[in-house]
């Protein structure tokens, strides 16, 4: 459970490291000496990388981890018109003495038609080593993996607005700093992408924070081992981004305010006077929603798949971020193209000076509000995995191949 904070922890560790240090250098020194630290620091990481790699343990690969999902689909497809069993105890399971990879799953009340799959008939024999036909007879667990599976896609879909918010940190959040004064002091400019550094920090802040203040507390005061549940954690930091928006919002139109008092649009070049640290409360709220939602992602995405599944989890929760961009680019092109048929200014503008980002901001904020009603909606409605207690988890073995003790 506190794996990925710590694991995010050390990647935002880095983020601010590149972000300032790495970027002051390729300005004032050269991208090459940027390069050698880059490089070196790759070093160090492969070394350390190969001297813990035997530590590693491997689940030990059955096959394809879709094929048994398929495999439910076309058995309770067979089986429609079987009436459900008035106990759940009896839908067929694989007996407790055979040596299987996955864990046992309890049985949930959703999706019920896939309960068929599991049905018993008449006319299949399960005594001996004989085997059941995959195809017409799939084991309770196999059903309750297909449901995990199926549950996951509305919960990836309601996250791709915050992977949208997210995009734009890196996009309309550094631009916003380019324009303003990055001076400290009377010599010293900050590069605008080190003000990225912000959400990073925030983050860093925050999950130090959750992970051993938040949690432990409220795992005392709620008996509860997550403290909150995973999806409670996701929802609170899509309400940080939310915020995060509605004050980029007004930090932007102050800015635009004062580049036309400073006649910035009127042919002066250079930034306004406006200092760059009224970004900071964009950024760090931002941090604060990763460090919620972000973390709560991945965990989600690792903890709720199939356990044959899991490399497919992470993979869910990457696309989230990536599937976000694609979606701000394409918001960005249909807002822009409805702005300018509606007869006015369009949003964005040839720089930032003439632009409406600020107006931008406030779509994406309320975008993000109506994502949490809908959010909340299917979080209260969830069905987490139900793993049955005592009972044999997987055959792992160690990176050189050496065999190790079953967890159970």
């Amino acid at each position: 459970m506190s794996y990925f904070n710590w694991w995010n922890f050390a990647l935002c560790c880095g983020l601010v490291f590149g972000v300032t240090v790495i970027v002051f250098v390729q300005d004032n020194v050269g991208w090459g000496a940027a390069d050698l630290i880059l490089m070196s620091a790759m070093t160090v990481t492969i070394i350390i990388f190969y001297f813990g790699k035997p530590f590693c343990r491997y689940r030990k690969p059955q096959g394809s981890p879709l094929t048994p999902m398929l495999q439910v689909v076309a058995a309770a497809i067979a089986k429609r018109n079987l009436t459900y069993p008035s106990n759940p105890a009896l839908l067929y399971e694989v007996p407790k003495s055979q040596k299987t990879q996955a864990r046992l799953l309890g049985h949930t009340n959703k999706l019920r038609f896939f309960d068929k799959a599991a049905i018993i008939e008449g006319n299949e024999t399960l005594s001996g080593d004989k085997k059941p036909n995959p195809w017409r007879l799939a084991t309770a667990t196999q059903v309750e993996e297909l449901k995990l599976l199926l549950n996951l896609i509305p919960i990836w879909f309601t996250s791709l607005a915050f992977g949208t918010t997210v995009a734009q940190t890196g996009t309309f959040f550094i631009k916003q700093s380019s324009t303003m004064n990055r001076k400290i002091g009377h010599h010293f400019e900050i590069p605008p992408a080190t003000v990225y550094s912000l959400t990073a920090i925030g983050m860093i802040v925050s999950v130090t924070i959750y992970d051993r203040i938040v949690v432990p507390t409220l795992r005392r005061v709620k008996s509860n081992e997550r403290g909150i549940t995973i999806l409670q954690r996701i929802g609170f930091g899509m309400i940080f981004s939310t915020l995060s928006m509605s004050t980029a919002a007004l930090v932007e139109k102050k800015r635009l305010s004062i580049a036309r008092r400073e006649n910035i649009q009127g042919g002066q070049t250079g930034p306004v006077s406006m200092s760059v640290f009224w970004l900071r409360p964009q950024f760090m709220l931002l941090g604060v929603g990763d460090a919620f939602t972000l973390v709560g992602l991945q965990e989600y995405f690792y903890d709720q798949v199939p356990d044959s599944m899991r490399s497919l989890g992470i993979a869910l929760y990457l696309s989230v971020i990536g599937v976000g961009n694609f979606l701000s680019s394409f918001l960005i092109t249909a807002v822009n193209l409805i702005t300018e048929k509606a007869g006015g200014a369009s949003w964005f503008g040839k720089d930032l000076n003439t632009s409406r980002v600020d107006n931008f901001y406030w779509l994406l904020a309320a975008i993000n509000g109506l994502n949490i009603c809908v959010f909340v909606f299917i979080a209260r409605r969830y069905s987490y995995k139900n793993v049955q207690k005592n009972v044999t988890v997987a055959d792992c073995t160690v990176a050189n191949g050496a065999r190790a003790e079953p967890i159970v």
